[in-house]
């Protein structure tokens, strides 16, 4: 009324101008309601006097002015905090959980025309699917079987958002915690599982060293008894050598007294009156060998004295006195006498076989004696 007085107490010319000044403030402000601006992350319905029209995709958007109203919808993923709630598992056992559901806004039509608040909605059913899948299993597979517990939400949800338009795109379990009486119980099976798993460990290191020890002592028997059984060998080797040894000293003694007799017969014969002697090749050759060594006087050569030989190391080994069998082997060359027939013969008569092919000193003796009479 105060505005229709003015105008009518005004003159023409200014009334043109008030009139003016009205149409353009009129114009302006449908400029500015008509004009709808949407961000890149976003849609927004548009209602048309409560009628739904059309989706406004992000850029400049021209509405009808006054009478157009628009709802934002954010098509980022949303963040959906769950409250915590209280559940009991299938064994009795109280619990409390809380998780974090990711969604996204797939449709906008949907979300405007088929739910009040999509967030609020799906946080609601988040609660609810929780406890019912908490309240499916038992204790302990709450609080280790986590991943099952989000998938079983996550195909939960599934249905019912997408006629909402929305996509649960994860379900994160935050937390479970059983109450506090059940925590000290499992504090207690923890304490005595743990003590059962010490003491079996214990026992099996005793029983692993006892196993250890006994198998020690056996390799230890085993080498003990190796050692033995070699002592055995090397001792039974000894004796053989021994017995050997002694066997070709008593065939060495029996050489040793042809030789010492032989000698005595060419003394006897030298005492003789006849001036030819017949000595056998195989006297000769010893007497050779061995003559100067035996007699142990001075030697004449080329009219030169030489020192008298005594009987030193290397005289005795010649002479048989320390090694038989070396001499036994310079008779053999010398008298190119078979070395092995006569350790053949040696043998036998050690072992008394074939004592009848073997002569006896005396007679070797009494041979050479009549070969020299003769």
């Amino acid at each position: 009324m105060a505005l229709l007085d003015i105008l009518l107490q005004a003159d023409p010319g200014s009334l043109g101008l008030i009139i003016g000044a009205l149409v353009l403030v009129v114009v302006l402000a449908a400029l500015m309601s008509a004009i709808e601006i949407v961000d890149a992350y976003e849609k927004r319905a548009l209602t048309v006097l409560g009628e739904y029209r059309q989706l406004l995709e992000p850029g400049i958007n021209f509405v009808p002015p006054f009478v157009s109203n628009t709802y934002r919808f954010d098509m980022r993923t949303q963040t959906l905090d769950v409250p915590r709630q209280e559940a009991i598992t299938r064994d009795n056992s109280p619990v409390t959980a809380d998780a974090v559901v990711y969604i996204k806004v797939m449709d906008a039509k949907k979300a405007f025309l088929e739910v009040d608040d999509y967030k609020r909605a799906v946080s609601n059913l988040a609660q609810t699917t929780l406890r019912a899948v908490i309240g499916d299993m038992e204790l302990d597979d709450t609080l280790s079987k986590r991943e099952e517990i989000n998938a079983r939400i996550r195909t939960e949800l599934d249905e019912p958002t997408d006629e909402w338009g929305i996509r649960v795109e994860s379900v994160e379990v935050r937390e479970v915690n059983p109450s506090k009486d059940v925590q000290r119980a499992m504090e207690q099976q923890t304490s005595a599982e743990r003590k059962r798993r010490a003491m079996i460990l214990e026992a099996q290191g005793e029983r692993r060293s006892a196993v250890e020890t006994a198998e020690g002592d056996k390799q230890s028997n085993i080498i003990r008894a190796q050692g033995e059984k070699q002592s055995q060998i090397l001792e039974a080797q000894g004796d053989a050598i021994s017995t050997v040894l002694r066997a070709r000293s008593a065939e060495s003694m029996g050489e040793r007294a042809i030789i010492e007799r032989g000698m005595e017969t060419l003394a006897d014969i030298g005492q003789g009156e006849s001036s030819t002697f017949i000595v056998p090749q195989e006297l000769s050759s010893m007497v050779g060998r061995y003559g100067k060594h035996l007699a142990g006087s001075d030697v004449r050569d080329d009219g030169e004295i030489l020192d008298s030989l005594e009987f030193d190391e290397e005289t005795r080994e010649l002479i048989g006195l320390d090694d038989i069998s070396e001499i036994i082997g310079e008779i053999d060359e010398e008298a190119e006498m078979d070395v092995e027939a006569m350790e053949q013969q040696a043998q036998a008569i050690k072992e008394g076989q074939d004592a009848a092919e073997i002569k006896d000193p005396n007679e070797v003796i009494d041979e050479m004696d009549q070969e020299f009479k003769s």
